[in-house]
């Protein structure tokens, strides 16, 4: 009977330090830098992600990311609650604001469906966090590697539905664009309060559209 009051003891300790270790949070501050690995018969292509950087806020059921090039400028906010989205685009000074339904952002993310990720042994030191390796497979059959560190977590998970079913936070991960391979890694995490006004829609200065509209263009795919 003791032996199994110690082990009790023990087992409640253990559980305590995990979720110590683990932070969870609701308002976080995300910069990825961006750099093309591959893609010489693109250049113009590799041009316009090279050097880019990605920003990341979430403040509860809201999320914003920018990324930010030389060439362009794309914005995604997204409410979790509603699963609604705008899409925000700045190409050669053509500014396009688009609308979507959580039915639209399902079909944009549809390819992000039943992920898997396959976590490896092997780790690395990113941004002062330990991060573990794992291959993500999509239901296509493509993959992708991603490196993510479980201490800390975000409320939101539907911040990014690339990421919904990894159980942490992405520190560094890849993506194909056509024959070109970007690598995204962390180069700041900020836990400090998200202002409010990240999360405003613009009402000036951007051509409206649907996202039919915008599919129907060649924009919001």
């Amino acid at each position: 009977m003791k032996k199994q009051l110690i082990l009790s003891l023990l087992s409640v300790l253990l559980l305590v330090t995990v979720a110590t270790a683990q932070r969870k949070v609701s308002e976080l501050t995300l910069v990825y830098d961006a750099t093309v690995s591959t893609g010489d018969k693109e250049p113009k292509l590799a041009d316009a992600f090279d050097g880019a950087s990605t920003t990341v806020y979430i403040k509860g059921n809201l999320s914003r990311s920018e990324m930010v090039s030389a060439l362009a400028s794309f914005t995604t906010i997204h409410d979790a609650k509603t699963g609604a989205a705008v899409l925000l685009q700045e190409i050669s000074g053509q500014k396009l604001l688009i609308r979507m339904t959580a039915e639209n952002w399902a079909e944009k993310n549809k390819r992000y469906e039943n992920i898997v990720f396959t976590t490896s042994k092997e780790t690395k030191m990113i941004a002062g966090y330990k991060c573990a390796k794992a291959i993500a497979t999509m239901k296509d059959g493509s993959s992708f590697t991603v490196y993510y560190t479980n201490d800390i977590m975000t409320e939101n998970v539907e911040y990014n539905s690339q990421f919904k079913n990894l159980e942490g936070l992405p520190l560094e991960y890849e993506l194909v664009q056509g024959s070109l391979k970007i690598k995204y890694t962390v180069s700041k995490i900020s836990l400090n309060p998200v202002p409010a006004s990240k999360f405003d829609i613009p009402k000036a200065g951007y051509r409206e559209l649907t996202y039919d509209e915008s599919r129907k263009m060649g924009s919001g795919k």
